[in-house]
């Protein structure tokens, strides 16, 4: 069986199953109005439906297959790319604050795209916006290294 809609399908149907399930324990309904379990017995209800109709057309129609789906070489190496930048960003951010770790990651995104001396203003300047703007415009407090920045 090779056809990924139906394989995805599956997955989908378990999760909205289990998600039903775990909504029958809630209280449908309050004295007050809808109760904490209407909102995802439907929701669920509805995906489960939305999810057998997908596998249904998934093994009518024409098979997806997984290679058709995959990446080529290039855009596996730009995915990579992001998971990398990402994983980089994560490790470096408690160490050298929040401005010089997001412009590690903006430069590392951005280089595939523009020249090396515009990807790093780019980087450096988003990166200083987004700190000025949420630490000291919103109040909100990221990390920062020794320096305070």
């Amino acid at each position: 069986m090779e056809n990924l809609g139906v394989w995805i399908g599956i997955v989908v149907l378990i999760y909205a199953s289990g998600m039903f399930w775990l909504a029958l324990s809630l209280k449908y309904y309050t004295q007050f109005g809808p109760g904490p379990g209407l909102f995802p017995l439907w929701l669920s209800g509805i995906l489960i439906v939305i999810t057998l109709l997908f596998i249904w057309q998934s093994v009518k129609h024409d098979a997806i297959r997984f290679w058709d789906v995959f990446p080529n070489r290039k855009a596996f190496r730009n995915v990579l790319s992001v998971w990398g930048s990402i994983l980089l960003f994560m490790i470096l951010l408690n160490y050298t604050g929040f401005t010089i770790a997001s412009s590690i990651l903006l430069y590392t995104l951005f280089i595939r795209g523009y020249k090396w001396h515009w990807a790093l203003g780019l980087s450096i300047g988003v990166s200083v916006f987004l700190f000025l703007a949420f630490n000291k415009a919103f109040g909100i407090p990221l990390p920062v290294n020794a320096l305070g920045w």
